[in-house]
Order: structure tokens, then sequence, then C-alpha cells
């Protein structure tokens, strides 16, 4: 609900509080007051679109704040949570927008967090339901009457998400059929394409890292005049036919330390040394021998390692820089080509899938529209009751569901509202036959009726909804939204003493000059001040008589709330 409403720079008002109690809190005043005015910079926190003309003459921007406190099981905690703002314990909600003259210097924040306008739109709707004249049209609007139908049956909404779990499914493999259809004229074409790169890559019959083997066989092979005088040259060092090589001066050495040990021991540490130095020399010598016998240096089998390396390489360009990732390509090719040689299958097993889903579809959708018939029937009698009683006693209301030739995401009917103000009038949509006064009622036995809805919105706002109205017609309005306060917050701007008597808070709107400045203020009336209030409202003036009626009124009031409406 509506805590409260802060309005600053806006129009006629340079500051306004306003504070908001459970129940009917009615706003009252003369006209040109500046009660729509409040209205307007309450739409503006909610996310209407406003111009700089509504800032206050003199002043550089305007600014609004309204602080809200949800219940439990309000949507706009889920909307809070979607968009990413926090709540605090106190369950509140603050939202304020300011309008500068300057557009940069606009600035939309829920609970001190920065929101753009189309969140602050979205958290509106689940906080504030505002009744005026455009917002009655919205009733027209199919999704409205489905809303109105599938809300008044639990039953309902979960046939609905069954349908559309189906539908969907059904959907998208539609699509996905649209799809493969699209792409079997280029298949043939591609399939060449693929065997040709299959062909390929297969011929060249890769092996894992065998580019790299290649390319180290080709290094040796290309240099292998240099690698075989090494290999000599070292061998002959090491153990030649000269006394000079490595092992043999190495042997001398041995045999003259193992002469010394005979006459003193202490060169025993080197002559070990030696000893294992010989071993692993001979060690070096016997394995660079071994690979001078290996070493083959066949021309023939350079060029075949050349053109196999030329061969990598070629592959390598097209399919990419590994060998690795050109046998992954291979893969890759070869299950396109099943798909593709599979395609009439997948194509049969497709449609059969999606035929499945269509007959799942329509058996839900049956299902779906049975019910929604039984809700629509019940919520007509109901809502004809109410709108009889806002003096159209001879109307005709009924909601309609009919099936649909073709599926939506809605199910398989279609709904619409057909009405009739008069006897021996056709029932007709409501879109083609209702004038602006009657929509009005209609949409507040709507309300009326829809009031104790768990998932609408906390608070309802009425702009004015008397228009027109009088006398016995006018006393029913005036019960019609009390019994809504009993489920909701209501605001409402009124001109009718019969709707004012009905307040739990009553606010009065004045406005006044100083001769240079106009001032619109605001004040929550006491029981006394209310009295006067009404006396003026109902007859214009403030006297002994016009205040004992409008003191009677609001006993009335009290009564019927209490006995008829049990509030």
């Amino acid at each position: 609900m509506l805590k409260n409403l802060s309005v600053w720079n806006f129009a006629l008002i340079e500051h306004a509080e306003l504070e908001f109690g459970e129940g009917l809190n009615i706003l009252t005043g003369e006209t040109g007051a500046g009660k729509s005015i409040l209205i307007d910079a309450l739409s503006a926190v909610l996310g209407q679109r406003i111009g700089t003309n509504l800032i206050r003459t003199g002043c550089e921007n305007l600014r609004v704040e309204a602080v809200f406190l949800l219940e439990e099981n309000s949507n706009a905690r889920k909307i809070l949570s979607e968009i990413g703002i926090d709540i605090d314990e106190e369950n509140t909600v603050i939202i304020a927008r300011k309008i500068a003259r300057s557009t940069r210097n606009n600035l939309i924040t829920i609970n001190d967090s920065h929101a753009t306008l189309n969140a602050l739109k979205r958290l509106s709707t689940a906080l504030v339901d505002v009744h005026g004249q455009n917002e009655n049209l919205a009733i027209l609007r199919e999704e409205n009457i489905y809303n109105l139908v599938d809300n008044a049956d639990k039953k309902i909404s979960g046939a609905l998400q069954d349908y559309q779990k189906i539908f969907y499914s059904w959907t998208a493999q539609v699509k996905n059929l649209e799809t493969k259809k699209n792409a079997m004229a280029e298949s043939e074409q591609r399939l060449d394409m693929l065997r040709w790169q299959e062909q390929e890559i297969s011929q060249a019959d890769l092996k894992p890292n065998e580019d790299e083997e290649v390319e180290t066989e080709l290094r040796k092979l290309s240099n292998a005049e240099k690698i075989s005088a090494h290999v000599e040259e070292s061998c002959q060092l090491l153990n030649g036919d000269s006394d000079l090589n490595i092992l043999t001066a190495l042997a001398k050495v041995e045999k003259n330390l193992n002469d010394v040990a005979k006459y003193d021991e202490k060169l025993n540490p080197a002559r070990k040394l030696l000893e294992e130095a010989a071993i692993s020399l001979q060690e070096a010598y016997s394995d660079i021998r071994a690979y001078a016998d290996t070493l083959e240096f066949s021309p023939a089998t350079l060029e075949t390692l050349q053109n196999r390396l030329a061969t990598i390489w070629q592959l390598k360009r097209k399919y990419g820089d590994s060998v690795e990732k050109i046998l992954a390509h291979l893969e890759k090719v070869r299950a396109e080509i099943s798909a593709i040689e599979n395609f009439d299958s997948d194509i049969e097993n497709l449609q059969k899938l999606i035929s499945t889903l269509e007959t799942q579809a329509k058996s839900r959708a049956e299902i779906l529209f049975e019910l929604r018939k039984k809700s629509a029937e019940k919520i007509s009698k109901t809502i004809e009751k109410e709108i009889r009683r806002l003096g159209m006693a001879k109307a005709k209301f009924i909601v309609t569901v009919d099936a649909a030739e073709n599926l939506t995401s809605n199910g398989g009917d279609t709904a619409d509202i057909l009405f009739s103000a008069n006897v021996g009038e056709d029932l007709k949509s409501l879109s083609k036959v209702v004038s602006g006064g009657e929509l009005s009622r209609i949409a507040l036995a709507i309300k009326t009726v829809s009031a104790g809805r768990e998932d609408s919105a906390g608070t309802m706002v009425f702009d004015e909804i008397d228009t027109g109205l009088g006398g016995t017609t006018a006393k029913v309005v005036a019960e019609c939204i009390a019994k809504v306060s009993k489920y909701k917050q209501v605001l409402c701007v009124t001109h009718l003493a019969q709707i004012a008597c009905m307040a739990d808070t009553h606010l009065q709107i004045s406005k006044s000059d100083d001769g240079n400045r106009t001032v619109t203020e605001v004040k929550i009336l006491d029981e006394k001040s209310r009295v006067n209030e009404i006396a003026r409202m109902a007859s214009g003036a403030e006297n002994k008589v016009s205040i004992k009626n409008a003191d009677e009124m609001i006993q009335s009031a009290k009564k019927i709330k209490l006995q008829n409406l049990n509030l």
C-alpha cells in the first residue's frame, strides 16, 4: 500500500506531504484546487511520461517521492528481485523521480538504487492500479479479458502452464523442421564438397604428431654429411687408432694411479673418480658408435619426407594449423556427411514428433477451453449483477470464450465481452457499443469483483469516477468503492458527497495565493472538518442544515460499511 506521497515544485504545488491510510482514502476540494495535479504527480512517480511544463515556474526541477509498504505475497517482491533491488527489513519501497529542465539531470531511484523508466513502469503495475478514462479502455484488450477469466479459477493457471509447455516445444520443432527444409536445397552441393574434403584428408592417412616427427627426420637427413663427420670424429677422439684417444689416455692415467696406490693411498679417491669416468665414457662411446651404425642417408628417403611434409602443410592451410585440428575437422566432416545422408530420415522423425506434440497441445487446449468456458459463465453473472446495481438495471454482460481455428501461446480459443445496456438490444462486442460513462461503471464492476485477488496491485486509484453520476447510482458507486477498499487500499478523487462520506481517511486539497504566487495545499481532515467539507460538497454551503445532513450521511455510511460491507 502507499504510505505517503511527497511532491516538490510540481505545477501549482510548491511542497506537499500526503499521508495515506488503509482502506478508502478520499481526496476532495474545489474545482481547480489541484486534485488532478496530485494524481498526475503519483502517475509521474509510477513511470508516466511527463513534460518539463509541469515544473513549477521559477524552479529548475520537480521531484516526487512515494513510499510503499509491501505485502508478503505482493508480485512487486518478485519484480524487485528480478531488477536487482533489495527490500529493507521494514518491507518498504521508496520510489523517487526528478524531472529537470535539462534532461541529463533527470533521475529515477528505487530504494536509493538507480533505475530505468522501463523498470519503474514494470514495478508500478504491481503496486498501483489506476482507474481512469484511459485505463478503462484496457479492459477491452483480449489479454485482460483472459486475465479476468483465468484468475477466477485456480485450476486454469495449472492448465495454462501445461498447455504452454507443450505449445512452445511444438512450435520450436516446427521451426526446426522449417530450417531443415530450407537447408535441403543446399545439401547436395554441400555434400559434394564435404565428401571431397573427407577423401582428401583420409587419403593423407595422417597420424597424431606426424608433422613434428617428419620435420625432425627431415632436419636429420638434410644435414647428413655434417652429422656423419661429427659422429665419426667423436668416435675417433674417444677410442680411435691413435694412442692420443681419450679412452687409451685415460687407461694410462688409471694404471699410473694404481701403481701410486701401492705406496700412498691419498690418490685413491681420484683413482675411483677416474674409474667411474672411464665407465661413463665407454658407455657414451658405445651409444655414439651405435648411432653411427644406424645412419643411412638415402636421397630417395629425403625426397619422400619432403613430399610428405608438403602434403601436411597443404592440409594445414585448409583445415587447421596442426595435425590434431585437421583430424578433428575430418571427424566433423564425417558427422555432417552422416547427418545429410540421413536427412530424409531425420525429417520423417521430426514430422512424427511434431504431429505428436500438436495432438498433445490440442488436447490440453481443449481442457483449457472447457475450464475457461465455465469460469467465463460464472464471472459474467457476478459482474452483471454489479453492473445492474450501478444504474444499468437491464444490462446484459457476457464474457465469451469461443474455440479458435489455430493454436496460440494463450490456447486454442478467443475471448471477448458482449454487452447490451437496454432491453431489446442485441448483445454486441463491448468495444463497439459502450459509451464512456457506461465503460467507467463496467470497469468499476469488474474491479469490485476482482478486488480480492491476491496477485492484483495493493493500491487502486479512482480519478473522478463520479463524473455524470448522482442519486441512487452515486450511492451504489460509493458502496462499490468501499467494497474494493475492504481488500485493497483505495485513493479516490471525487466531487460527490455520497462517495466522500465513505472515507476512512479524508484529505482536502485547497488553493490559495499571496498576490504573487498560487499554492496548492493538502491536509487530513478531522471529524469536525470532515463534516464541514461534506456539507460544502452536498449543498455548496456550510450551515446548520447542511452540516446536520452531512453528519447524518457520515453516520449512515458507517452503518452501511459495518452492516452490508463488513468493514
